[in-house]
């Protein structure tokens, strides 16, 4: 998977789209509200999957076992066929600003992209990681104190969950080095392509924000917009049922397929979305158990020189904004 430079030559010459803009992360600070009040602008359009993780060609060995999306150049711009002439075209992956190639790689298609990243406070940002990757089944530590003090064993491939196919993303730290992957892409796109995003405005006024984006975009920014809240930060009520939820709703096993057909055949599908869907989750999925406020704290004064160096390399003081000036 990636983009060779023969791959580049070739999708060149077949006169695919290729998109325009590209949100590239991080997760958990308001991508998929971005993604989903972005797919509703008439001038925009995104592909149906959200997490395409094409350009992030150094993860590739950590999403081998469950790779969906196009392995060719020209199979992965084929997802941007349907967007009409005038419309701006985009792509979105939360792995995109963690990768290490991913800047590059987008660079040698679009050199012209323009780029927008989210940030969030970096200990909520990691907690609420945490909970996502229990959520997902990467993780099986549901202390996050001790999932941290478990990163360089992981790195030299001990500790690792039974099961799990991406260890890399078992390395907390390495999510929050926000200067360094803001450099990657400034290096190459200019500051002047690169939006970043802070998701304490992003939830605090999301209108105000999203029209900032469309602004960027070069869109019609005062067309209605639509707040929205997605994929909200949850705890597994029970390993178990989860499991079986997620097993039921990918129709995997002959049981699963029966009883996924019977509730297709019986129920309409405004009926599935109004009713049942909202039934599992809560029946899966509880609210999240309350911040350790000891570790938030070590956490925070961890991670001071990185908010520090972020606040001073933006110019904006996120230092008072995320409550750092107030550390004892």
């Amino acid at each position: 998977m990636g983009a060779s430079a023969e791959s580049v030559t070739d999708a060149r010459s077949s006169h695919r789209r290729v998109p325009d803009f590209f949100v590239v992360g991080h997760g958990k600070s308001g991508t998929t509200a971005l993604y989903e009040m972005l797919r509703r602008h008439p001038q925009i359009y995104l592909p149906e999957i959200k997490e395409l993780r094409f350009f992030a060609t150094d993860m590739d060995a950590h999403f081998q076992h469950e790779r969906t999306e196009p392995q060719t150049l020209d199979a992965h711009l084929s997802l941007f066929d349907s967007a009409k002439p005038g419309e701006r075209v985009g792509e979105m992956s939360t792995l995109y600003l963690w990768s290490r190639t991913a800047a590059s790689a987008i660079a040698a298609v679009q050199p012209a992209a323009r780029i927008i990243a989210l940030l969030r406070e970096p200990a909520s940002y990691l907690r609420s990681l945490h909970l996502q990757l229990l959520q997902n089944r990467v993780e099986t530590q549901k202390s996050l104190r001790k999932a941290i003090s478990l990163e360089q064993a992981r790195s030299q491939g001990k500790e690792i969950p039974r099961g799990c196919v991406r260890p890399q993303a078992l390395q907390y730290s390495e999510r929050v080095q926000y200067v360094e992957q803001l450099r990657r892409y400034h290096a190459l796109f200019g500051r002047e392509r690169v939006l970043v995003l802070i998701y304490d405005d992003f939830r605090r006024d999301n209108e105000a924000t999203m029209r900032s984006v469309l602004r960027f975009l070069e869109v019609d920014d005062t067309h209605p917009i639509e707040a929205i809240e997605a994929n909200p930060t949850v705890a597994v009520r029970s390993a178990r049922v989860e499991g079986l939820t997620r097993s039921l709703r990918a129709g995997r096993g002959p049981l699963a397929r029966s009883v996924r057909g019977v509730g297709k055949a019986l129920t309409s599908r405004r009926a599935r979305s109004a009713l049942y869907y909202p039934a599992v989750r809560r029946a899966t999925y509880g609210k999240p158990p309350p911040p350790d406020d000891e570790l938030m704290l070590e956490l925070r004064r961890r991670f001071t020189p990185e908010v520090h160096a972020l606040s001073s390399y933006l110019d904006r003081d996120l230092v008072r904004l995320w409550g750092y000036d107030e550390l004892d």
